[in-house]
Formats: C-alpha cells, sequence, structure tokens
C-alpha cells in the first residue's frame, strides 16, 4: 500500500496548494495551447489549427518570452488554479487539464518519465510542426486547420 506521502505533488495537492514551481511543472510543452484557435460561428465548435503564436519557438515548444508574454500577446491565456477547468479549449492531453479531472498523467510526461524530450520523441508536441502566425494572415488560417495527436476529430472537445 502507498501512503499519501509518497505519492507525486499533483496526486496530493489541489491545484490551489501547488507551489508555483510544481504549477509550471506541470507544463509538458507540448505546444498545442499556443496553436491559433478558430470558433465557428454558427455552432460555437473550435478549431485548432497549425499556426502558432509568434512568440513560440517550434523547436523548443517553449515561449521565447514567457514572462512578458502576456503584455506582447494580449489574447494569451494564463492558466491559474482557478481558470483551467472551464477552459473546455485546451488540449485533451494537456497536464494541467488532466489534473484539474483527476487523471493520471501519461508515461511521456516529463513528470512520468523523467525527460522533457519524451513527448517529443512519441510525437505527442508539435514540435517543428507549426508555422508562426507573422507568415500567416488571418484568411489563410481557416485552411491550416488539424487535428493533433490526442485531440479529438475537429469540432469537438
Amino acid at each position: 500500500m502507498t501512503s499519501k506521502t509518497n505519492l507525486p505533488f499533483w496526486k496530493t495537492k489541489n491545484m490551489a496548494e501547488m507551489s508555483p514551481t510544481e504549477w509550471e511543472s506541470l507544463c509538458d510543452s507540448c505546444g498545442k495551447c499556443c496553436c491559433i484557435r478558430l470558433e465557428d460561428e454558427d455552432d460555437g465548435a473550435i478549431y485548432i489549427t497549425d499556426v502558432a503564436c509568434k512568440l513560440f519557438d517550434p523547436s523548443t515548444c517553449r515561449c521565447t518570452d514567457y514572462p512578458n508574454r502576456s503584455a506582447k500577446v494580449p489574447d494569451c491565456v494564463t492558466l491559474t488554479p482557478d481558470n483551467v477547468s472551464a477552459l473546455k479549449w485546451m488540449p485533451q492531453t494537456c497536464a494541467y487539464r488532466l489534473v484539474s479531472e483527476g487523471k493520471d498523467l501519461p508515461d511521456y510526461h516529463h513528470l512520468i518519465s523523467g525527460s522533457r524530450d519524451t513527448i517529443h520523441e512519441v510525437g505527442m508536441s508539435v514540435q517543428d510542426a507549426v508555422t508562426s502566425e507573422v507568415f500567416v494572415t488571418e484568411e489563410e488560417q481557416v485552411t491550416r486547420i488539424v487535428i493533433w495527436p490526442g485531440e479529438p476529430d475537429i469540432g469537438e472537445g
């Protein structure tokens, strides 16, 4: 029998109890949340594209200016323990979403595998598979709709 003290922090603490370091460590650097999403005005369906935020580095799957992202990209959403469960557009594979829903982290998550490269090695990130929004017009974005691994079919979710 495993005692509560031997369990990882994401199984013993609620999100509001996590330290800033613990909170930030949940991010698996998949990059899916940095991809532009489009909403169908008729039915509210959300579509994800292979167009990433201008601050996104496709080789590292990290923000190039994380501390200042909200100032440089006003519609960048800062995840908090209070809003994570309400953000239904977050990737199905997102560790924040999984933990908020009481689910386990996948084996490729760095907190499980011990390596930040595992997510890329198993093809669950957008590493080197996106184009920056600076190179794609808003009109073109609709032609860039994709389904990333681990995500629902187009328009679901």
